[in-house]
């Protein structure tokens, strides 16, 4: 009697294979010779006759079969030894029948396949589908970095974090080609600079914002698949071929023939008159990739992050340092002693001492040609601080001068005698604002919206306008005087938090232009008086920042009059005040230095000043305070 096998044999349909080579021969060899001409058609068959052949012999394939495919799966070596060892040992008829199947279903196209497998799997009980399904799931897998287009693969790499990008850039030669290039690190550059990522938590400081810009027009061409095609471009310039570059300058043309959408990086073209082609590629600038620029980035990220700086002394003046600035190479420094300092920042050693100042020095600005200082001999001086030479002298106040911004060929200057005095070096006019009752403190000029804030003993805030020179609006809040006033950044974003400790949404504003304040805001255009109804003139800051000796800090939208947050922390008056768009420092009467996050309040708090703190500098990577105990502290992160 028949087993239950026997049966099930029976009763599903047969597909028979003949053990006969010659009639395997006969079925097989035609069906071959029709799919893979080019491997089985006999001599003189129809390609030799010279008939039309597909003009893509790929359509017979499956996208992974494809042999220009770049996802074409290889066969697994392992498991092609097993499948051999085990056909082996089968008789002779079965080993051919075997083959056979394998052959047909090699050559057949992809359609031809499906019905292949269709048939194959309705006769498969659920021991082999178990099998199948075992086997398929890793067969599956494939490449599809590799098999996409490169401007969609950077699309998928741009929504990674950096730790995926790293981890990405391990898994193969090809992946690490796609994750290291430009375009991805470019765009992970730019949503960190000046703002905190809202994927990672934490910002990158500034970069230079004309060689972010500079690339991103290209960027943009490549990852849309229309730029160069080479990988990663030469896009960021290294400090050294930079000097270099400078240095034969004299030697090199730059012709920039770019539109306002172009890039100025790669449309450079440097003519050089040599005749000596080699010579020529050496002056050509050499560049960094953007994944080092990020790494680069991201180390002094993290050491403001968690507090990790290496620290230097400045000692030399002979009284308390009341205002500072630096840059890349250089620190000035302005004391009670009536001299300002020019330091190394390198070695910390003293360059030059600028001397003419009858009286203690309350404020300084330079740029790369000159340096201006204000003084309680109620003088402004104008020095060349490369030699010390003393260019010319501005009076004009009755009181000391305490506070001064310049910008472009405009001097704002703040006194003791209650004015702010605005110094035309074009045409050498001068003009005076008066509307505060007590000391003007400090003072901050807007050139773009034509503006100008001051900060008053008075204890409010004052916006003017520079070209009718009357004032435009009155920010009250603060309870004691108000010592520094700082206009944020365009880039400065600020949402409200509910969660933050100390936060609060006290003060008012006066508006002598508006009279009647509505509950629903007015246009921004129209919160500043007549003048700004214009929409072609710029308007002010959005956000501004303030300290007083009330010991808080505060953040005001311009536009409403509303103080948005107040910072509470500092013991006594706060002196100082720095910010960026990424942080808030000030220093205080208490000794004590501390940064906060725009919107979410304390961070942390530097302590070694052995009296007041009086001044600040801020940089993306350093920060630097002055005290009345004659020292001057440089934090490098």
């Amino acid at each position: 009697m028949p087993n239950d096998g026997t049966q099930n044999h029976h009763s599903a349909p047969e597909i028979s294979l003949s053990p006969n080579p010659r009639l395997a021969g006969q079925t097989v060899a035609p069906f071959l010779a029709k799919h893979i001409p080019k491997q089985y058609a006999p001599l003189g068959g129809p390609s030799s006759a010279g008939e039309s052949t597909d003009a893509n012999p790929n359509t017979k394939y499956c996208y992974r079969h494809r042999p220009d495919s770049k996802c074409r799966r290889q066969a697994n070596e392992p498991s092609m030894d097993q499948l051999q060892h085990e056909l082996e040992d089968l008789s002779q008829s079965d080993q051919q029948a075997i083959t056979h199947v394998w052959s047909l279903f090699s050559a057949a196209p992809a359609k031809h396949r499906n019905l292949m497998l269709q048939g194959i799997l309705t006769q498969c009980c659920f021991p082999q589908l178990s099998f199948l399904s075992g086997s398929v799931r890793e067969l599956i897998r494939i490449d599809f970095l590799s098999a996409l287009p490169p401007e969609i693969s950077f699309k998928i790499l741009c929504h990674l974090d950096t730790t995926s990008l790293c981890k990405a850039a391990q898994v193969s030669q090809r992946w690490r080609i796609l994750a290291d290039d430009d375009v991805v690190w470019h765009k992970m550059c730019a949503q960190h600079i000046n703002q905190k990522c809202t994927k990672c938590g934490w910002g990158l400081p500034l970069l230079e914002r004309k060689r972010l810009r500079a690339s991103k027009r290209q960027l943009q061409l490549r990852a849309t698949g229309r730029g160069r095609n080479e990988w990663s471009p030469d896009i960021t310039p290294s400090p050294d071929s930079t000097s270099m570059l400078e240095e034969k300058a004299a030697a090199v043309t730059i012709d920039e023939s770019s539109s306002d959408d172009s890039i100025h990086t790669h449309s450079t073209q440097l003519t050089v008159s040599c005749k000596d082609a080699d010579e020529e590629m050496d002056l050509r600038p050499k560049f960094r990739p953007w994944k080092d620029v990020y790494k680069d980035r991201y180390k002094i990220g993290i050491n403001w992050k968690h507090g990790r700086y290496s620290t230097k002394i400045f000692r030399g003046h002979a009284n308390g340092v009341m205002c500072l600035q630096f840059d890349d190479n250089i620190l000035a420094t302005g004391s009670y002693d009536s001299t300002v300092k020019i330091w190394d920042l390198e070695t910390c050693e003293e360059i030059r001492t600028l001397k003419g100042h009858t009286s203690g020095i309350r404020c300084l600005q330079f740029d790369k040609t000159k340096l201006i200082s204000g003084s309680i001999d109620r003088t402004l001086r104008v020095w060349n601080w490369r030699t010390g030479q003393c260019l010319s002298t501005c009076t004009g106040h009755v009181g000391g001068i305490i506070g001064l911004h310049f910008d472009g060929a405009l001097l704002a200057s703040a006194s003791m005698d209650k004015t702010i005095k605005i110094w035309d070096f074009e045409d050498r006019s001068t003009s005076v604002l008066r509307g505060h009752s007590d000391w003007v403190n400090a003072v901050k000029l807007d050139l773009p919206s034509r503006t100008i804030v001051s900060a008053s003993d008075d204890c409010t805030v004052k916006m003017w306008d520079l070209d009718s020179k009357q004032c435009i609006r009155t920010y009250e809040g603060h309870v004691g005087q108000v010592q520094q006033v700082i206009l944020m950044p365009a880039e400065f974003d600020f949402e409200q938090h509910d969660d933050v400790d100390g936060g609060s949404s006290t003060g008012s504003v006066q508006s002598p232009p508006i009279s009647n304040q509505e509950t629903t805001d007015p246009p921004r255009h129209e919160c500043f008086g007549p003048s700004f109804l214009s929409e072609e003139r710029p308007l002010p800051p959005r956000y501004m920042l303030t300290s007083a000796l009330d010991s808080t800090i505060r953040l005001w939208d311009t536009t409403s009059g509303k103080c948005l947050h107040t910072y509470f922390g500092h013991l006594e008056g706060v002196w100082a005040l720095a910010a960026d768009t990424l942080r808030i420092v000030s220093g205080a009467e208490d000794r004590m230095v501390k940064v906060w996050d725009p919107k979410r309040g304390y961070e942390r708090t530097f302590t070694g000043h052995a009296g007041p703190v009086t001044c600040i500098g801020l940089s993306d990577s350093k920060l630097c305070t002055g005290s009345e105990d004659c020292e001057v502290r440089m934090y490098s992160f």
